[in-house]
């Protein structure tokens, strides 16, 4: 069974957690099963939010790029 581990910032998805991950995880595991040629029930999606402190592109973290832009 696959199993795809998806990393994010979570104030990214805070106005709606639930929903936004089901959608996500939908849409994942169908992309995948396809690909694979494997049931969308046999593809495991797992979601492991982080702050935007702690989120880096390259040497900056998430939150003090958005601070730049503000």
């Amino acid at each position: 069974m696959p199993f795809v581990s998806i990393k994010y910032v979570k104030e990214n998805i805070a106005d709606d957690p639930e929903g936004k991950m089901n959608r996500i995880a939908d849409k994942v595991s169908q992309a995948i099963a396809d690909e694979m040629g494997v049931g969308p029930d046999s593809v495991w999606v797992g979601f492991e939010p982080l702050p935007a402190a702690e989120f880096y592109v390259g040497k900056d973290s998430v939150a003090a790029r958005r601070a730049k832009k503000a």
